[in-house]
């Protein structure tokens, strides 16, 4: 079914929307330009007057509790010294959000473009140290904790959709070892105090500004999550750290030797996390981070081989993740 012509119509009423919004608060402007959506309900449209610029975003009635969050978050992280647009006009009864334009190129299309990812992955270190800094009560209170039964979930997720279907969970007693091998890894992980984490914190979610600073964006899900959490999405999440990459920055972020072992967890869960996530999202039909699953799988193969709870069973393994890896195609 061709579903254009209904696309067309929501994005024109959005955009009739969004100019009515504009001139009720006498903001000038000359052009509206929506902006590729994703997932989120959420919208946005980058406006144009004269020689200045700045972003709407429009939060539909399901997704105004993000919008609060986001005006909460944007204070926190401001007053810890962490870059974020600025907002400029909250509009909550009409849904409607004015910020500060940063521009269209995050980290991870500077990478692609022919950027190096190492001096952004350094760079990406300060507003960490910004966010692990947040008063935890007031993390506590927006969001639930990435705690161990999330983080179960998120992993059966990705065994539901992507291991089991293609045959890297193993068969028999060699599926149930890794499944509660898995579980485990969680429950380990979960263990350790939780610390502020942005939930999300990778190169789609970077901007580079005008300063050459790293604008924080998505930040609206902080939460209590396991340590080094956000560092191991960092390093294994769109872009991918080598091992020696990898090993520079645990130091740059004074990672300590006996913790690196629960980084390593971390990094482990976070890959597999977004398999099934990018699956999910595919089967809604949103399928531009498929390409990003299989690159996801070998960050995951990687620490899972040098963990305790996984190290034996991920050799026993190697012949169906390796296979998948030449068939990595067959996602699309």
């Amino acid at each position: 079914m061709d579903m254009t012509p209904e696309i067309d119509q929501l994005e024109e009423e959005l955009l009739a929307q969004v100019s009515r919004w504009l001139k009720q608060n006498q903001c000038h402007f000359e052009t509206l330009q929506p902006l590729a959506g994703d997932v989120s309900p959420r919208r946005y449209l980058r406006l144009h007057g004269g020689t200045e610029s700045a972003i709407v975003a429009h939060y539909p009635a399901d997704a105004a509790d993000a919008g609060e969050r986001f005006v909460l978050t944007t204070r926190m992280l401001t007053q810890a010294g962490v870059r974020v647009p600025k907002i400029f006009d909250w509009d909550a009864d009409a849904g409607m959000m004015l910020l500060e334009d940063i521009g269209e190129a995050t980290a991870y299309d500077a990478v692609c473009a022919g950027h190096l990812a190492g001096p952004y992955w350094q760079q990406a270190l300060i507003p960490l140290e910004g966010i692990s800094r947040l008063d935890l009560a007031e993390v506590d209170a927006l969001n639930p904790p990435l705690d161990g039964p999330m983080l179960r979930r998120e992993v059966q997720q990705s065994w539901d959709l992507v291991l089991e279907p293609r045959g890297l969970g193993g068969e028999g007693s060699i599926a149930d070892e890794l499944s509660l091998a898995l579980f485990a890894l969680c429950d380990r992980l979960a263990d350790a105090p939780l610390r502020p984490c942005h939930r999300d914190f990778m190169a789609r979610n970077l901007l580079p500004d005008s300063a050459d600073d790293l604008v924080v964006i998505d930040h609206q899900d902080l939460r209590l999550a396991p340590p080094w959490y956000d560092l191991a999405s960092l390093l294994n999440d769109s872009l991918y750290a080598s091992p020696e990459e990898e090993e520079g920055l645990l130091d740059l972020a004074r990672v300590p030797q006996p913790e690196r072992e629960d980084y390593h967890r971390a990094a482990a869960q976070r890959a597999l996390k977004i398999v099934g996530t990018f699956a999910a999202f595919a089967a809604r039909g949103f399928n531009r981070h498929l390409v990003l699953i299989e690159p996801s799988l070998r960050a995951a193969r990687r620490h899972l081989e040098r963990l305790p709870e996984t190290t034996p069973l991920m050799g026993e393994l190697a012949p169906a993740w390796d296979s998948f890896v030449d068939d990595s195609d067959s996602l699309g």
